[in-house]
């Protein structure tokens, strides 16, 4: 599955390491599956990273407040084990509000603010890590995490930039919402 398109203007900076589609949960019937596209910057560690996306969940029920709830709490679950795996660790949900993005067809974004550490030749460095999530008749989560050091607020605020312009791709066959 194609992962949901970030404008390539705001990528300046930002390299793609990878692509996916992966399927994160399955049980009986239903099934999600993600298509993942992931970013970094190229600077000594901890490297800043962003990633975009898209969920499709089987059978198709379409977005709703009990699935949307549900979608949150799965992705900040999952969002946890993936900073985990890149050795960030000590996380505090610091935050949580909402975000308008720039598809005016899509919901407002949950964004949800951690503050953690991540461990680097023997050091706890302090980063802040970004998780948003909203429906636009798929779900997509959009986010990333980095050093609060030097250049913190300009890394902080491309970041958000960057989850505000994530979109479906075009030839995306996601079902209307309205």
């Amino acid at each position: 599955m194609e992962p949901p398109v970030v404008p390539r203007d705001r990528l300046e900076g930002w390299t793609l390491v990878a692509e996916a589609t992966e399927r994160p949960f399955e049980a009986g019937p239903v099934s999600v599956t993600a298509g993942t596209a992931r970013y970094e910057r190229e600077t000594p560690p901890p490297r800043p990273f962003f990633f975009a996306s898209r969920l499709r969940i089987s059978p198709d029920t379409g977005p709703n407040p009990a699935l949307t709830r549900l979608v949150e709490s799965r992705a900040r679950e999952g969002f946890r084990d993936r900073l985990a795996d890149r050795r960030i660790g000590d996380l505090a949900r610091r935050d949580e509000r909402r975000l308008d993005v720039d598809d005016p067809a899509a919901s407002p974004a949950t964004l949800t603010v951690f503050h953690g550490r991540c461990a680097v030749d023997g050091e706890r460095v302090p980063v802040e890590a970004l998780l948003a999530v909203w429906e636009a008749g798929e779900y997509l989560l959009a986010g990333g995490a980095y050093p609060t050091g030097d250049g913190f607020e300009a890394t902080r605020q491309g970041v958000l930039r960057l989850v505000r312009g994530v979109r479906l791709p075009a030839s995306s066959d996601a079902v209307d919402s309205s």
